[in-house]
């Protein structure tokens, strides 16, 4: 029998979620099976699937510990170099601050030099995360941000803090994202908002109409901070969360972002290219502003994170503008 006590990285989950991450090799009708047959107990008691943990409960599994063993897979902690800035951590929070050209999750198996990975590897620097003695959590992304984009990114380092700023996201209106962009010509302040569709097969997003099978609504707010007839330096609210929704919208509005490949103006990027060697689209999410925080997380009430500029960033704004 293998006896666990639930901590706070794992409390406020349900029973088969704690198990599927602790027995991650085991097959998921096996962990139903095991507490059908009165093989999970909670502090000496059979619990449903759908109990949830508290901490300092006390986790009996009637397993042998070669079964164990071989049902469990700690995760692999790489050795990486730290390319990422702290903008703020503490016991149940790391907001990091991503380099442009760097993915936060891996796009296939073998991609471990990503976000994700660095700030597990940053954590187990620190002793604040050992997988072994973890049981099946690992520290994770609440957000993602386009492997060109630069700033900041939330991770959960415990699980109710995980769940709680999941769900913070999901409300939209709990946590103020504000991004910093330059786009092309005389931009006005202006709130949009469309529907918008991927297209598989391109990889990119489309404005369609409201009544289009699958579209999704994209609202988006944008204040100029400063403007010439040639650029304009933005900044920009996200209320919903929308694959390349920055990129998109403000290439609708005749306004590309400044270096983007895929939605922007070619031949104004080929010039800012050459001048001064910008090789992706110049957005910066600089701002998080904890609104209407829930939880465990409701300590961070009004606090805001910032991220400063890229030098690249902060050398053509200072050209243009200053």
């Amino acid at each position: 029998m293998k006896k666990l006590v639930i901590d706070h990285t794992n409390e406020n989950q349900r029973i088969d979620k704690y198990l599927k991450k602790l027995l991650v090799k085991a097959p998921a009708s096996m962990i139903y099976k095991m507490l059908r047959k009165k093989d999970v107990k909670v502090n000496g008691v059979k619990v449903k699937e759908n109990y949830i943990v508290k901490y300092g409960d006390v986790v009996e599994l009637f397993l042998y510990d070669d079964k164990f063993q071989e049902y469990t897979a700690p995760m692999t902690i790489h050795d990486l170099a730290i390319t990422f800035k702290t903008a703020y951590e503490d016991e149940h929070l790391l907001v990091a601050n991503k380099p442009a050209g760097l993915l936060v999750q891996p796009d296939t198996k073998d991609d471990f030099d990503t976000l994700s990975y660095q700030v597990l590897s940053y954590l187990s620097q620190k002793g604040d995360y050992d997988p072994a003695l973890a049981q099946g959590f690992t520290p994770g992304p609440v957000h993602r941000l386009d492997r060109n984009t630069s700033g900041l990114v939330m991770f959960g380092k415990d699980m109710r803090a995980l769940q709680d700023l999941n769900e913070m996201m999901k409300k939209r209106h709990c946590i103020d994202k504000k991004y910093l962009t330059i786009v092309k010509g005389y931009m006005k302040d202006c709130e949009l908002v469309d529907y918008v569709k991927k297209n598989e097969a391109e990889g990119k997003m489309y404005l369609v109409k409201e009544n289009t099978p699958g579209a999704l609504k994209m609202h988006t707010v944008v204040h100029v901070i400063k403007a010439r007839p040639q650029y304009s330096l933005v900044e920009v609210s996200l209320i919903t969360g929308r694959t390349h929704q920055i990129r998109v919208h403000l290439a609708s509005t005749g306004h590309p972002v400044m270096g983007d490949a895929k939605y922007g103006d070619f031949e104004w990027n080929k010039a800012i290219k050459k001048k001064y060697h910008l090789n992706s689209q110049l957005l910066h999410a600089y701002s998080l502003t904890f609104v209407r925080p829930i939880g465990s997380m409701k300590y961070m009430q009004g606090k805001t994170i910032t991220a400063p500029l890229p030098p690249l960033f902060k050398k053509i704004k200072k050209d243009l503008f200053d």
